[in-house]
């Protein structure tokens, strides 16, 4: 039986807090700020790249001791230090507000545990072993790196701007799901790697008639 409940969270806005402010505490606000969060991160010493995202205005950087009236208004926090100490007073305190909590390398202090990331534009793959073993999600991810490449990306970013085209005429893109199918049945995903342009716009109008084409489905800067 899986014992995490596999999820994909929206953070965009959310005001969310980091302890910690060394190699770790920066992946974490690095993929915080990635995903659009607002980042308050504590730490008695940053690092010379938190200070520079500070300096930058990209988080609300405080430079000393964790307290507990830090987790007001937080949607989520992760502890990073090197105390734990810290770390056990950040998870009790995070419980008892029934916030989300993360402790780096701590899984027992955590009501979640963040995988291993593979993104290819809007295609993200997590990879989790329950945290039995981070470092078996991480060769897993670049694994799977080799086949998933950058071409994923303009897939979805073409299948996007076709199921909006169908929502803006009234098709319901559940009822046209077998379309979808059938395009990359016929090797969509192949075309898109090879560049063949040329045939992608062909079996978009065999497909989906008159009226798809690539260079008005795809922006420039979405194409690799």
């Amino acid at each position: 039986m899986m014992r995490y409940y596999p999820v994909n969270l929206d953070v965009q806005n959310r005001e969310c807090l980091v302890v910690g402010g060394g190699s770790v505490g920066e992946r974490k606000i690095k993929t915080l700020l990635e995903c659009g969060a607002r980042v308050t991160v504590i730490t008695t010493r940053a690092n010379e790249r938190i200070q520079v995202l500070s300096s930058e205005g990209h988080i609300d950087l405080k430079t000393r001791g964790y307290e507990s009236s830090d987790l007001e208004g937080k949607f989520l926090v992760i502890g990073a230090t090197d105390s734990e100490d810290v770390n056990e007073k950040i998870s009790k305190d995070a419980a008892s507000r029934g916030l989300l909590c993360n402790i780096a390398d701590r899984p027992a202090a955590c009501n979640f545990v963040l995988p291993a990331v593979l993104q290819q534009g809007n295609l993200v793959i997590a990879v989790s072993t329950s945290n039995t073993s981070p470092a078996v999600a991480r060769w897993v991810r670049r694994t799977l790196e080799k086949e998933f490449g950058p071409e994923y990306a303009t897939l979805l970013n073409l299948m996007g701007a076709i199921r909006q085209s169908f929502l803006s005429t009234g098709k319901s893109p559940e009822a046209h799901k077998r379309t979808f199918e059938r395009l990359l049945d016929k090797g969509l995903l192949d075309m898109i790697r090879d560049n063949r342009i040329k045939d992608v716009d062909s079996l978009l109008n065999h497909v989906l008639g008159k009226g798809y084409r690539w260079d008005d489905l795809i922006k420039t800067e979405d194409y690799p």
